[in-house]
């Protein structure tokens, strides 16, 4: 996606189709053994040798790594790495909560929509505090990794935005970054349907 396009990396794009349950099929658990997408396959990995990688941080970190972008140097690499975790462990997984109990749970939850949602709001008055420092990027001036991880979800939770409030610093960053080629290609080539 976004990584590969901004990087000048080729690649081809294959649609998972996890409503389908395409990711339990071989052919993908060989890719990824927990059966869950992003994952990707280099056939030029290290050494001239083909590599399978999975999980979004993972992926992120490879290949920038492998085009020698958006990871920043010396301490700056520290800060993107660590946001980029931050996405992972906290953001992600608290969006995804917070989606499934009030979209797809098969019976109302009030508690986990409480918890979640609340957990939610919390972690985007970090990301909004943390944009208002740098008024740039997430890990400083430089578009980075972070970034990259961090914006399909903030895309993602529009729909949540009356929720939210306020967030004029993650507004500005998100206009920024949509309006980028390589991020209007990449939403195109994997396509969220919120």
């Amino acid at each position: 996606g976004i990584n590969a396009e901004y990087g000048g990396l080729p690649y081809e794009a294959t649609t998972i189709n996890i409503m389908k349950g395409t990711q339990f099929e071989d052919w993908f658990k060989k890719i990824n053994p927990n059966s869950k997408i992003p994952a990707i396959v280099d056939p030029n990995g290290p050494n001239g040798q083909p590599i399978s990688i999975f999980e979004s941080g993972a992926i992120l970190l490879y290949l920038a790594e492998k085009s020698q972008k958006f990871l920043g140097t010396g301490a700056a690499r520290y800060t993107t790495i660590e946001w980029l975790f931050w996405q992972m462990a906290g953001l992600g997984p608290m969006f995804g909560q917070t989606n499934h109990f009030f979209h797809y749970a098969k019976e109302d939850v009030p508690y986990a929509k409480d918890r979640y949602l609340t957990e939610s709001k919390r972690l985007v008055a970090v990301l909004e505090k943390r944009l208002s420092e740098t008024n740039a990027y997430v890990a400083g001036d430089e578009y980075t990794i972070a970034d990259m991880a961090i914006w399909p979800w903030i895309r993602a939770f529009e729909k949540f935005k009356a929720e939210l409030g306020a967030t004029p610093h993650i507004d500005r960053w998100s206009e920024s970054i949509k309006s980028r080629p390589a991020a209007i290609k990449a939403v195109t080539v994997t396509p969220f349907n919120s």
